[in-house]
């Protein structure tokens, strides 16, 4: 037993127009795009930006290097933010002492509850300022699935609504042909003379 999609069937029909046709052709494209292009465009998207990504990691990796500072205190005012991981931190003084023997301080970010005197690391780049921690491997495939489900979100929301324009206009076009339709045969029902 053999079944067919809708529209597809190559035999004469009075009821079939090419409207139709056209539109099952579309939708069996749009579903292999959103079955074969959207993935895809996700993986080759995923992977360059996990190459970015683990490229600038090893720069950052390369160029920052990590002390132990001990904290001093909080800075006067220091407000808590959410942009150590998640967890509240604050602004604290904190010192350290240099390779050369000489002491230096600095204002980073702690995590909240870190008590005076208590020891934390602080990354510095190579001119000895304060910077974030470079990312590590899960940062970088976190970048890398973010970007590659952002593009095949992106392709299939292209591709759907490449699919409602098509839609409206076979609609449109599906309509004009029953307008032209009706107006040669309403009269052979109606008897009536136009």
């Amino acid at each position: 037993m053999r079944t067919r999609m809708p529209g597809l069937y190559r035999g004469h029909s009075p009821l079939r127009r090419r409207c139709d046709v056209v539109e099952a052709w579309t939708v069996l494209a749009f579903a292999l795009l959103l079955l074969v292009v959207a993935p895809l465009a996700g993986t080759a998207t995923g992977r360059w930006a996990y190459g970015e990504a683990k490229s600038m990691s090893v720069a950052q990796h390369a160029e920052r290097h990590r002390v132990r500072a001990e904290v001093l205190g909080r800075s006067e005012g220091a407000l808590p933010s959410a942009q150590a991981g998640g967890q509240h931190a604050y602004r604290a003084t904190v010192r350290w002492t240099e390779d050369g023997g000489g002491a230096r301080t600095a204002r980073v970010r702690v995590r909240a509850g870190t008590a005076p005197g208590e020891v934390v690391d602080v990354w510095l780049d190579s001119r000895g300022r304060p910077v974030g921690r470079p990312m590590d491997d899960t940062t970088v495939w976190q970048h890398a699935l973010t970007m590659g489900v952002g593009a095949a979100g992106g392709a299939v929301l292209l591709v759907l609504l490449g699919h409602f324009a098509v839609r409206r206009v076979a609609l449109r076009r599906r309509l004009a042909e029953w307008d032209r339709a009706w107006a040669w045969t309403e009269p052979l029902w109606t008897h009536r003379n136009v």
